[in-house]
C-alpha cells in the first residue's frame, strides 16, 4: 500500500508537472517589450514610438487578441526606458527577457539597436527595432535571424531625397551638408548614387557635427555656390535650427530647401513662414486625401482615426514605424502558429516575405528590411495661409518607393 502511494504521488506530480508546461507553452495572455529612450536627447521621437506600439497592442486586443491554435492570446505591452545608454538599454533588455516577454521592440538610437541585436543574434527573440540602422547594419550576417528592420537605413532616405529632388522637381544642381556621422554619410553616399543615376551635378558639400546650432557660416557657402536645391541630412532639433536659420538668411527665395528626412515633430517646431516651401520625405504622413491610391488613403484615414482617438492627435512618421514594427511581430505569430523565434521569423519570410502596412504593399527582403511600395512621401511645407489646423504641415506631392530606392543586395554581401 505504502508503494502504492508513493506511486500515485509520482504520478500526480509528473502529470501536474506536464499541464503546468502545457499553460507555459500555451498562455492566454503574453507580454512584449517597448523599449525607448523615453527620457534624454531622443524622448519626443521615442514618445510617438511608444504611441505607435501601443496603438498596435490595442488593436490586436480589440479583436479579442492573436489568433494562435490553442486560442485567442491576448497582449500587454510593457514599457522601458533605455535612456539611449548602452549600458541602461542592455540591461533592462535583460531584465524585460527574464520577465518572459516573447518579443521586443524599440530603440531611437541606433546603436543600442546594434547591441541589442548582438544578443538577439545569441538567444533569439523578435526583435523589431524601430529607428533607422546604418547601411552597414543589413551587410549579410549581421542582422539576426529573428531582427526586422520596420525602418529602412540613411542611404535609402538619401537616395530618396536626391531622386525627389531631380526626377519631381527637376533639379540639376545640388548642394548637400551632411552630418559627420554615418547618419550623414549614409544620407550622403544615397544623394550621391541617385544624382550619378540622374545626370545631376553635387556643386557643394560640408558636414557638421550633430548637436550644431549655428549654421551661418555653411549657409554663407551654399548662397555662393549657386545651387538649385540645398539637400540637408540635419534631424530632430538640428534640422529646426538649420530650416529656420535658411529662412532667416533669404535662402529660400534663392534656392528649394529640402530637407532630407522630416517629423510632424520637426515642423511643429518651426514658425510657419520657415516651414513653407520646404520639401522633405516623410515615412508617413497622415493626411493623404487626393493620394492616387485610394486604399492607401483610407488606410491613413482609419489609422489616424484610430491614433486619434486615442492621442488626440494624428499620428507622426515614427509612429507609424512602430506601429508597423508590432503589428508585423504580431502576424508572425500568428503565421508561425508559435511562439517560437526561429518559427515566427520564418514565417514572416514565407510567401516571398509579402506583408500589408498601413501605407501599402509591403515585404521583407532577405537583408530582413522592409521594402515598401510608398517608403516615404514627397511633402512640401505650408505656410500661415495654407494652414487650416495646427497639425495642417504638409502638402504630398509624390512618393518614393520599391527596390529601386534600396542598396542591392549584391552591395550588402548577399
Amino acid at each position: 500500500m505504502k508503494k502504492f502511494l508513493i506511486l500515485l504521488s509520482i504520478l500526480v506530480f509528473v502529470s501536474a508537472f506536464g499541464y503546468g508546461n502545457a499553460l507555459a507553452a500555451n498562455p492566454d495572455k503574453i507580454k512584449v517589450g517597448i523599449l525607448l529612450p523615453l527620457t534624454g536627447p531622443f524622448a519626443a521621437v521615442a514618445e510617438t514610438q511608444k504611441e505607435g506600439a501601443l496603438l498596435a497592442v490595442d488593436v490586436v486586443n480589440k479583436r479579442g487578441g492573436l489568433n494562435m491554435p490553442w486560442g485567442k492570446v491576448t497582449v500587454e505591452g510593457v514599457v522601458a526606458d533605455d535612456e539611449a545608454k548602452q549600458d541602461v538599454g542592455v540591461r533592462r533588455y535583460r531584465y524585460m527577457v527574464s520577465e518572459g516577454v516573447k518579443g521586443v521592440g524599440g530603440q531611437t538610437w541606433a546603436p543600442l539597436a546594434f547591441a541589442i541585436n548582438a544578443l538577439v543574434s545569441k538567444e533569439p527573440m523578435p526583435y523589431f527595432p524601430v529607428c533607422v540602422l546604418a547601411k552597414d547594419a543589413f551587410k549579410k550576417g549581421t542582422l539576426a535571424q529573428t531582427t526586422f528592420a520596420t525602418a529602412f537605413s540613411p542611404w535609402t532616405v538619401g537616395y530618396m531625397a536626391g531622386s525627389a529632388a531631380i526626377k519631381n522637381l527637376g533639379k540639376k544642381k545640388i548642394f548637400f551638408l551632411a552630418r559627420a556621422d554615418s547618419w550623414g554619410w549614409d544620407i550622403r553616399d544615397g544623394v550621391y548614387a541617385a544624382a550619378k543615376e540622374n545626370g545631376a551635378t553635387i556643386v557643394g558639400y560640408d558636414e557638421v557635427s550633430l548637436g550644431t546650432n549655428d549654421f551661418t557660416t555653411i549657409l554663407q557657402k551654399v548662397k555662393a555656390a549657386k545651387p538649385d536645391v540645398f539637400i540637408s541630412a540635419q534631424f530632430a532639433a538640428d534640422a529646426v535650427a538649420l530650416l529656420k536659420q535658411c529662412h532667416q538668411m533669404g535662402l529660400n527665395k534663392e534656392m528649394t530647401i529640402f530637407n532630407s528626412f522630416i517629423t510632424n515633430v520637426v515642423a511643429k517646431g518651426l514658425p510657419p513662414e520657415a516651414l513653407q516651401g520646404v520639401y522633405s520625405m516623410h515615412y508617413f504622413y497622415y493626411d493623404l486625401a487626393g493620394f492616387e491610391d485610394k486604399e492607401v488613403a483610407a488606410s491613413a484615414r482609419e489609422i489616424t482615426a484610430l491614433y486619434q482617438a486615442k492621442y488626440n492627435k494624428p499620428p507622426d512618421a515614427y509612429a507609424m514605424i512602430a506601429y508597423v514594427a508590432y503589428t508585423e511581430m504580431f502576424r508572425g505569430f500568428e503565421a508561425a502558429k508559435s511562439l517560437d523565434p526561429i518559427k515566427v521569423a520564418a514565417a514572416l519570410m514565407a510567401n516571398k516575405g509579402e506583408f500589408k502596412s498601413v501605407k501599402g504593399p509591403a515585404r521583407w527582403r532577405e537583408d530582413h528590411s522592409a521594402v515598401y511600395k510608398y517608403a516615404a512621401f514627397l511633402v512640401k511645407g505650408k505656410g500661415p495661409s495654407e494652414q487650416k489646423n495646427p497639425w495642417d504641415l504638409f502638402k504630398v506631392e509624390g512618393y518614393q518607393g520599391g527596390d529601386s530606392v534600396m542598396p542591392n543586395l549584391k552591395s550588402l554581401g548577399y
